[in-house]
């Protein structure tokens, strides 16, 4: 069922103010201080034009609840609330890795917790807003697990946990999805042509835009007589970012890029 965002709301800019920026897959951690200090910058820098920004999920590498929110969580949480503040919409939707971030680490960073499928209406088609990992239907083993996590009961009990047993299980976890993921095949890791069909004729949409394939670009697809767009959203990594951009019916995928000077610019992708 939709969730209908309304950007025109109280303490937010006006459509004719700026674009709204999407981005996904940051995968954030202590480990690659690079991607966090790209997207401080980005917050800092382009994101201010913004009349809203969209994070479709895996914010950070993992998550194993806001109780246990570290230095470097913090920061971002400063650096979104800055964003926040000045009058520019922040809406997070969960991914596969930081599924049990909720709404208090999401009050602190000035942002609204949104579920999936989200329909963004203030742009021009309105866009379906998804992480993705959903429309992965032909790894079966993941969609098991996805079922078993995405339970009320199941997190509850994790987070009932303490911080060290719930930080052990994160490092299992992501040992045996490394492992995994060397093994199984491509393909079975993209999305199903047909999941996405019947997502594009349940929703009644005409754009869908996600993330966490990591296989930025954008796919034109023919449905009920139709032409439908699924943008796909790519990861961080040390050197550039991937970011959509929606203004004026336009949907423009760019590279994030810090310049020789350390000055960030946005350009297409190729």
């Amino acid at each position: 069922m939709y969730r209908v965002s309304r950007s025109s709301s109280s303490g937010s800019k006006s459509l004719s103010e700026g674009p709204v920026y999407l981005i996904s897959d940051l995968h954030l951690e202590a480990g690659r201080p690079e991607i966090t200090d790209l997207l401080l910058d980005f917050l800092a820098g382009p994101a201010t034009r913004a009349r809203a920004l969209y994070i479709l999920g895996d914010l950070f590498e993992a998550w194993i609840g806001d109780d246990a929110a570290e230095a470097l969580a913090d920061q971002v949480a400063t650096a979104l609330a800055a964003l926040a503040a000045k009058k520019v919409t922040i809406r997070f939707l969960p991914g596969n890795r930081d599924f049990l971030l909720g709404q208090d680490y999401c009050s602190r960073a000035g942002m609204q917790l949104i579920a999936e499928p989200f329909l963004l209406e203030d742009c021009d088609p309105p866009a379906l807003l998804m992480h993705g990992d959903t429309l992965c239907t032909d790894d079966l083993a993941y969609q098991r697990f996805r079922r078993k996590v995405r339970n009320p009961d199941w997190q509850a009990r994790v987070l009932s946990r303490p911080i060290w047993w719930r930080r052990l299980l994160a490092r299992l976890a992501r040992t045996i999805s490394k492992r995994q993921g060397r093994t199984k095949p491509a393909e079975i890791m993209d999305v199903n042509d047909q999941a996405v069909r019947q997502c594009f004729q349940e929703h009644g949409v005409a754009l869908l835009i996600h993330g966490h394939t990591h296989r930025p670009a954008v796919h034109h697809l023919h449905v009920d007589d139709s032409t439908r767009r699924r943008i796909v959203l790519g990861d961080w990594n040390e050197n550039q970012g991937s970011v959509l951009r929606l203004k004026a019916g336009q949907a423009d995928l760019l590279l994030l890029e810090r310049e020789q000077n350390g000055q960030l610019a946005l350009r297409p992708l190729a």
